[in-house]
């Protein structure tokens, strides 16, 4: 190895300072380079930005490629039904007081419900009863539609989620799920589900129509249903059909957070929960701990006798829960 190669020529001062302003400038022209870049990003970035009105109506600016559409259901599709069934009415908690003085057994319920909800003439979501407490007692009707108790044993059976409590207080059925098990109606103790044995009397007629949980049509074949406590009506701000066709003031129907029942023959609102303790009204079978959303007023100064016709069921009834 030489001597030149072994011991390389010391710089001097300028040739040093020369070689670093050579790459300080080639480090300020990369650097201008890559912000020419980023400005040039930034341009075709900004160009790309929209403007979006948030749900607290504040209007925000934000780039195209991070927006994403939200999934938003048409009205009247199943998805939609499905969802809205099961999110009920914010901020109501549903209650229906039964007022057994004044049932007459009309049972233009029982017809209302039926055909509303496109059942055959056996089947009842709601269902009048003779009644009679002991023989030594006068009979009476009884109106027993699906309780919607707080703590529902049908729906903690249900394996496949099927039925449901909505926060409005409202038990439902999504036929859509149910699979026909029938563990529900095992679990009910007020035996307010039918089953779909046979395919529905409007098969035909219905067969076009999108499944609406809330009212519960079409029927299904193989599936279960019960009383909705006509949920679609209540979301159109109506009374429940049942309510509306009884032609004897026997129902009160409301919102317990408001306090308020309306009958749904005189149109008369008052206080829920006066109306039950001036009338000492009750809970169907409370040891349960159900906790029903359905409540009764005893059949006291009943505006009509029990008709003779009825009579001899009714102690029938008795004698054979006595035997």
């Amino acid at each position: 190895m030489s001597e030149k190669e072994e011991n390389p020529k010391k710089k001097t001062r300028r040739e040093f300072l020369q070689e670093v302003g050579i790459v300080s400038v080639g480090t300020v022209l990369a650097g201008s380079a890559i912000l020419a870049g980023i400005n040039y990003d930034k341009k075709k970035t900004s160009a790309a930005r929209i403007k979006v009105l948030t749900a607290e109506n504040e209007l925000l600016e934000i780039d195209k490629n991070d927006a994403s559409k939200v999934t938003k259901y048409k009205a009247g599709d199943l998805t939609f039904l499905q969802k809205q069934a099961r999110e009920g009415i914010p901020g109501k908690r549903w209650v229906m007081v039964v007022d057994l003085s004044k049932c007459k057994n009309a049972r233009k319920c029982m017809t209302a419900c039926q055909d509303a909800h496109h059942l055959r003439p056996e089947q009842h979501h709601i269902n009048v009863l003779k009644m009679q407490e002991s023989q030594k007692t006068p009979p009476f009707y009884m109106a027993k539609p699906c309780q919607h108790c707080d703590n529902p044993p049908c729906v903690a059976v249900c394996p496949v989620d099927a039925t449901y409590k909505r926060p409005d207080g409202i038990v439902l059925i999504d036929n859509e799920r149910c699979i026909g098990c029938r563990f529900c109606i095992a679990a009910c103790p007020y035996s307010a589900r039918v089953f779909n044995w046979t395919d529905p009397i409007h098969a035909e007629k219905d067969k076009d129509l999108v499944y609406n949980a809330e009212l519960n049509v079409p029927q299904k074949k193989g599936t279960v249903s019960k009383c909705c406590f006509s949920a679609d009506m209540l979301r159109e701000g109506k009374m429940p059909y049942c309510v509306s066709a009884c032609p004897n003031g026997v129902y009160y129907f409301g919102d317990e957070n408001e306090d308020a029942v309306t009958n749904g023959t005189t149109k008369e609102t008052v206080r829920f929960k006066k109306l039950l303790e001036d009338n000492a009204g009750y809970r169907l079978m409370p040891e349960l701990g159900t906790e029903t959303r359905v409540y009764y007023l005893p059949p006291k100064n009943r505006t009509q006798p029990f008709l003779e016709s009825d009579k001899p069921e009714a102690s029938e009834h008795i004698e054979n829960n006595n035997s």
